[in-house]
């Protein structure tokens, strides 16, 4: 059969064509690496939309699938580049993007790709660059954390995530999505939900609603810390029993039996009650908590 013209290619988001298009190329969709491919264009615009794209601007894709996303970012952003793990899609990818020359297909795992790398190569001559992904389920917060942690010139990070992690990373403090996944996020990034994906406009379809969160990277974090490192630290220990109270918590990762009375004092100097839970904390009184606690410790 011959191949459609990469004109009756530009709108593949539906299930017809999706369908059409895994048939023709042979390919039956991995489960283990999350393939659920989106066939609603009306969400393809909001994701579009929410990234804020022209041709001054270029966007780094996650799991382009069979390039549904990928033609939309290609028809506005200067440049596309999309990494895809599965080497049987390349082929699928190839045709469904001949008509954007600026878009490019890198083989490859996210997670293993040296990312500042890329960008050095591939963004060279763009001063705004965005991640713009419909994120596999499983892998979700380990991609969006390398992403952030690298530091990279990042000006949006606009993401179809399952919805209860969504939740979790725009959570405010005293909810029950609040834990150490928001500060994290949040210290990096200012997140806002876009729109509630139903889970019936996939192929195959999950089990699970989605959400478009949108993270607007920050120039510098919302508090000072003098050791990111130990700051996330106190954060993650604070939560690793969420019905037990800080001060537990704390003197369970930090402080002996014999050491532990010295936290209370700590707790005090940071304006804590030590019967408070992690999640009722704001991240300005984790940063001032890691300051007191840092120097407490050097002194235990």
């Amino acid at each position: 059969m011959d191949k459609m013209k990469p004109t009756e290619m530009e709108d593949i988001a539906s299930p017809r064509r999706t369908t059409e298009l895994l048939k023709r190329h042979g390919l039956v969709l991995k489960k283990s690496l999350g393939q659920n491919f989106l066939v609603d264009p009306n969400i393809l615009q909001k994701i579009v939309a929410a990234a804020g794209l022209d041709r001054s601007r270029a966007v780094l894709e996650i799991g382009p699938g069979i390039g549904a996303l990928t033609q939309q970012l290609a028809k506005l952003a200067g440049k596309v580049v999309a990494v895809e793990i599965d080497q049987r899609l390349l082929p699928l990818l190839k045709e469904t993007l001949s008509a954007y020359p600026h878009a490019s297909v890198v083989h490859g795992d996210v997670l293993k790709v040296d990312l500042r790398g890329l960008f050095e190569e591939q963004f060279e001559n763009f001063e705004q660059v965005s991640v713009v992904a419909n994120l596999p389920y499983y892998i979700t917060t380990p991609i969006i954390m390398k992403l952030l942690e690298k530091k990279l010139p990042l000006e949006y990070i606009v993401v179809m995530i399952q919805k209860e992690v969504a939740d979790r990373m725009s959570a405010k403090p005293g909810g029950k999505d609040y834990g150490s996944l928001s500060i994290a996020v949040q210290y990096y990034c200012e997140p806002e939900i876009v729109t509630i994906v139903p889970h019936t406009v996939f192929v195959p379809q999950p089990n699970v609603d989605s959400a478009v969160i949108k993270l607007a990277v920050r120039k510098q974090p919302p508090v000072q810390v003098q050791d990111e490192e130990f700051f996330f630290d106190v954060v993650q220990a604070s939560f690793v029993q969420r019905r037990k109270t800080i001060y537990n918590n704390l003197a369970a990762r930090f402080f002996s039996k014999e050491t532990k009375s010295q936290l209370e004092p700590v707790l005090r100097q940071a304006d804590i009650d030590p019967s408070r839970r992690g999640e009722t904390l704001s991240m300005g009184e984790f940063a001032r908590l890691s300051h007191c606690l840092a120097d407490a410790l050097k002194r235990v």
